[in-house]
């Protein structure tokens, strides 16, 4: 018999359906995982057993009385940047270390709704500012995955690292993570699993610590892209607490993912083609471009010109919302507090104390970048590129269906390699920040190793609210890839 750990979500579902092992079992499986591996990888910033057996037991009954919804008695991890009611909630960072909400985030809530069992909150990079989940005020987070024949301590991604580092050593059977240049992408890639950023607007925002308001989106990570899709239907839907949310019907996502390919036309953008990308990127491109061709697909090059300027342009919009959205932590009206001589002095002094060094870096930059004299030379100029940006995606929905791209220019890479290099930090983004700045859904598929035997990630690209159309392209790609590699550290059977 499979391990419970082993299973996926859908698998997992089916079991409890059947009455195969219980809710509570299931569950227990996985805070066993968490027990035995969480001292070494620090994936989840604050473990919640006794909440996820209450859960699991209110589950159980609900399956005993044929009341089961679409999650009921289903393990998740929860990033720690979703408020959940009663239970700390830092977005790894000092200043909000001993915050505990007094509300539910609206994605939270809804996986409650559907019977959803929380094993607890799981590490990111500080207010999901990251690329490698080495910036967390609970230290980082170790990649269950290994180089051949080393020990080197890898990076996960980030900012969602916990989420996904949870996902790949089978400690849950999926995860909420956010996207606002990647970091649901490049984690997914770097831990070899699936993970999704939905069209901005299709998740609900309310609940969600804040970093960049027009880029920030939530979304799933989990082992298959079914499982993706299985959670993003119940995490998805209209909220009127959140102004950018949109009034949209979230279709049955999972059905998608049978669809097939047959005569949809995937584009190619040239512009993706980065002097000095590695060959086995180069050569994991052009194996997933055939494999969707051998399924029925036709692939066509298409260009988005303004690809080269998307990385300035995010890393000049993106600490701009940040600055101002970081503005409310001050000490006032709660986390940290520092005591000072006066007002001005309470609040440099808990910003100090409470902010590490690469929030302050794009705060900085943010309030650099919208101050007089400065505004219209960088933060006008970027928005007006970022509209050039998203009308590179719009012409190019004129020719094709989806886009395929790497989803990293690299592996995971080692804690200790890249983290004095803010701008070699930045550059992990390259393939993802244009999703975020045209607002377009985006999905990682675990695609093949490089050859030191890590996952690498192919991504899916597609039209704002037709996800559907990425998962069925995704899906193509994990039945091609047959991906069954798991990582060197995950839970026993």
């Amino acid at each position: 018999m499979t391990s419970l750990t082993d299973l996926t979500l859908a698998a997992a579902r089916a079991g409890l359906d059947k009455r195969d092992f219980s809710a509570a079992e299931l569950t227990d499986a996985h805070l066993k995982g968490i027990e035995a591996l969480n001292p070494r990888l620090n994936a989840f910033i604050t473990v919640t057993a006794e909440v996820a057996r209450e859960q699991a037991k209110a589950a159980d009954q609900a399956l005993g009385k044929g009341e089961g919804r679409a999650l009921t008695g289903i393990p998740l991890a929860i990033k720690d940047l979703f408020c959940t009611a009663g239970t700390r909630t830092t977005a790894a960072s000092k200043i909000l270390g001993n915050f505990v909400p007094p509300y539910e985030s609206t994605v939270t809530a809804n996986l409650l709704r559907d019977g959803a069992v929380f094993l607890g909150k799981a590490n990111l990079d500080e207010f999901a500012m990251g690329s490698s989940n080495a910036t967390s005020a609970f230290g980082g987070v170790e990649n269950p995955w290994k180089r051949a024949g080393d020990d080197t301590v890898l990076v996960p991604g980030g900012s969602s690292g916990g989420s996904a580092a949870a996902v790949a050593a089978r400690l849950a059977l999926g995860a909420t993570a956010t996207d606002t240049g990647g970091s649901i992408r490049q984690p997914a890639a770097f831990c070899g699993i699936a993970g999704i950023k939905p069209t901005y607007g299709r998740v609900s925002r309310f609940g969600t610590v804040a970093f960049a308001s027009s880029l920030d989106q939530a979304g799933p990570v989990a082992r298959t892209v079914e499982d993706c899709a299985i959670l993003l239907r119940s995490m998805a839907g209209f909220d009127p607490r959140d102004a950018t949310s949109a009034d949209v019907a979230v279709p049955d996502f999972a059905s998608a993912c049978a669809r097939g390919v047959k005569g949809l036309r995937i584009g190619i953008p040239r512009e993706f083609r980065l002097p000095g990308m590695p060959a086995e990127i180069e050569a994991l491109w052009q194996q997933g471009i055939a494999w969707l061709r051998d399924a029925g697909a036709e692939t066509v090059e298409i260009s988005l010109p303004h690809t080269q300027y998307a990385l300035p342009t995010y890393y000049i919009v993106a600490p701009a919302e940040a600055s101002s959205n970081l503005a409310r932590y001050d000490g006032v009206r709660f986390g940290l507090r520092e005591e000072g001589a006066d007002l001005k002095d309470l609040y440099e002094r808990t910003r100090r104390a409470g902010f590490g060094d690469e929030v302050r870096r794009r705060i900085l930059i943010g309030t650099y970048v919208l101050s007089a004299g400065y505004y219209d030379a960088y933060y006008l100029k970027a928005q007006k590129i970022r509209a050039l940006i998203k009308r590179d995606f719009d012409e190019a929905w004129g020719k094709v269906d989806a886009i395929l791209t790497p989803a990293t220019p690299s592996a995971a890479f080692g804690r200790d390699e890249k983290q004095d290099d803010p701008v070699a930090m930045y550059l992990n983004d390259v393939f993802t920040v244009t999703a975020n700045l045209a607002g377009i859904p985006g999905m990682s598929v675990p695609a093949g190793l490089d050859s030191k035997g890590l996952p690498l990630g192919l991504q899916v690209l597609g039209k704002s609210f037709d996800e559907e159309t990425v998962f069925a392209v995704g899906h193509a790609i994990e039945r091609a890839a047959m991906f069954t590699a798991t990582p060197a550290l995950k839970a026993a059977a």
